[in-house]
């Protein structure tokens, strides 16, 4: 709580003027009764036409100011509020980028989305319109108790004691409320991740015709929230209608007793307008309470659930002092054991390769070969062993140098929902066309000249509209745009044909800057000519070399060599 705060005290100037505005909107408003018994007491017994001039140019400044103050407190802060609404969403969303990859391996998206939308948005209402309403009706009621204490006591008295139980009922209120309001985030979190997985996996859902299945989940999850929604309807009903009786028995008890005051002579008719008047000063800060309540109960929800995330720490962090480091690409894994969830992945993994070559890795789905590579680049920390870079521990090595210098394709090949051109130069926003060009030619993604708006035609989301071999493409061309040290295609190929592949790896063969590469395939005609070959089993290396020392070491490779040999029976020299 005191994080989201400290940024509303970072604009405590900004603050100083509409508080001034606030107290003069309050004083204003405080004197207008005094006026109103002025015109019963003095003003019309005496038929004072000056006087009554005189108190109604005082109503219209006091109703003139009112407004000219009320609309700078409000405007100010309205604008102090999105101000720091802006500083929390950007501060989440700075500290979610910083967050290790396995925090996201375990986080729905949808939940996320809700907590940087919805959460956020009730922060924000409640720092610029609940904090206001909060030293606003705060202020009232204390005047109110003041002034109307030091007209008649007695009477004050008989209306506190009418609304005390609206302060039991809100207490009672405030608590039923932000359990429900915790529920209903949580909630809000699941129906968008039921959409946002439905809407992004449209096609799949259309392919399996599971549309009636889809509609059925989001009816339940939906059917759950509309139940927490009802239920806070219930809560607020089974608590508005009270405090409005006793909000008004209030009034009338004021009334009735203060008319006899007014006919015994303790009270004068104008005192009773005061009363009449300031009374509003003590109900609607009660009648108030409940919605303030209602507000603060989202707004705690709302807080919990983002301090959950900025008090989420990175597993993976860079140590204090470290220096910078230009990488070449040397790379070594020193008896490397790596476990994900408690689950062991990668077992006493070794091997060395030195700048510029290319190393393959083929074996099993799930032997570990994606998480050979991830920690290659650090997006999760080794358990034993040495994961070096330059002769360097990663761990030792700034996270920006070690990243900076990798150019990867992933197995999941992600686009944005932007211009191709845009999506390229998001690996070097400085590359010029010429470079782009190039990039396009070495990956064999010169379709693009092809489109009718060529570097401009806009793709949809996460490259919809396009084949799986033509995204692959355009992420190679990203990753070669970057012109990294490093290199990493992870099964980056897949969705290519053989002809296609071939021509692709023999244009990063003859890169002119040699990049150390890494290659995860399972077809002998992307892997055959690198210059080291890994085969992975259940977390283990089981063989290691070149494609001649595997082929006559007869093991596993061997035979996965026999099975496809067909496949690149005539293929000359790939890498």
């Amino acid at each position: 709580m005191k994080r989201i705060f400290n940024h509303l005290l970072k604009y405590w100037k900004k603050l100083i003027f509409p508080t001034v505005a606030l107290l003069l909107v309050i004083a204003l408003d405080s004197g207008k009764p005094f006026l109103h018994r002025m015109i019963i007491d003095q003003a019309l017994p005496e038929k004072s036409a000056p006087l009554l001039t005189w108190i109604l140019i005082g109503l219209f400044v006091i109703t003139t100011g009112r407004a000219l103050f009320g609309f700078y407190m409000e405007f100010s802060f309205d604008k102090i509020g999105i101000l720091v609404y802006r500083d929390l969403k950007n501060m989440l969303f700075d500290h979610i980028q910083q967050l290790h990859f396995a925090y996201f391996d375990n986080m729905n998206t949808g939940e996320i989305m809700a907590r940087l939308g919805e959460d956020l948005e009730n922060i924000w209402r409640s720092l610029s319109f609940g904090f206001r309403m909060l030293l606003e009706e705060g202020a009232y009621f204390i005047i109110g108790v003041v002034v109307l204490g030091s007209i008649n006591w007695k009477l004050t008295l008989i209306i506190l004691l009418i609304m005390a139980p609206i302060g039991f009922l809100a207490v009672s209120f405030e608590r039923k409320i932000n359990q429900n309001f915790e529920a209903i985030s949580d909630q809000t979190a699941i129906l968008n991740t039921t959409a946002q997985e439905n809407i992004a996996g449209v096609r799949l859902v259309k392919a399996f015709a599971r549309e009636k299945h889809e509609i059925r989940k989001f009816l339940t999850k939906n059917k759950e929230n509309y139940d927490l929604n009802n239920e806070q309807a219930q809560i607020m009903a089974n608590n508005f209608p009270i405090i409005e009786l006793l909000t008004n028995l209030a009034v009338i008890a004021m009334f009735a007793i203060g008319a006899l005051f007014v006919t015994s002579g303790e009270m004068t008719l104008g005192s009773l307008a005061i009363f009449s008047g300031f009374i509003w000063n003590l109900i609607w800060p009660l009648r108030n309470l409940g919605w303030l309540m209602n507000m603060t109960g989202q707004f705690s929800a709302s807080v919990k659930k983002i301090l959950v995330i900025l008090n989420t720490e990175s597993e993976v962090t860079d140590a204090p002092g470290l220096t910078p480091h230009q990488v070449k690409g040397d790379v070594e894994f020193k008896n490397v054991t790596f476990s994900y969830q408690e689950e062991a992945v990668l077992n006493d993994v070794s091997f060395k390769t030195k700048a510029g070559d290319t190393v393959a890795l083929m074996g099993t789905t799930g032997s570990g070969k994606t998480s050979v590579l991830a920690l290659i680049g650090r997006y999760y920390n080794h358990e034993k062993g040495s994961v070096l870079v330059d002769g360097i521990e990663t761990k030792d090595l700034r996270l920006d140098d070690l990243r900076g210098a990798m150019s990867v394709v992933h197995q999941d090949t992600f686009l944005f929902s932007e211009s191709i051109g845009n999506n390229l130069k998001f690996a070097n926003a400085d590359a010029s066309e010429e470079d782009i060009r190039e990039a396009l030619r070495i990956a064999c993604a010169d379709f693009v000249w092809e489109l009718d708006e060529g570097l401009d035609t806009v793709i949809g989301e996460r490259g919809v509209g396009l084949s799986g071999g033509q995204k692959q493409r355009l992420a190679i061309a990203r990753a070669i745009l970057k012109e990294s040290p490093i290199l990493i295609l992870d099964d980056a190929t897949s969705a290519l044909d053989m002809e296609t592949e071939y021509q692709l790896l023999k244009n990063l063969k003859g890169l002119r800057h040699p990049r150390t590469t890494f290659i995860i395939a399972h077809r002998i005609s992307a892997v055959k000519n690198a210059d080291q070959i890994l085969y992975m089993e259940n977390g283990h290396v089981m063989e290691i070399g070149t494609h001649d020392d595997l082929v006559q070491h007869g093991g596993r490779y061997a035979e996965v060599y026999k099975e496809q040999f067909q496949d690149f029976e005539n293929l000359t020299e790939v890498i």
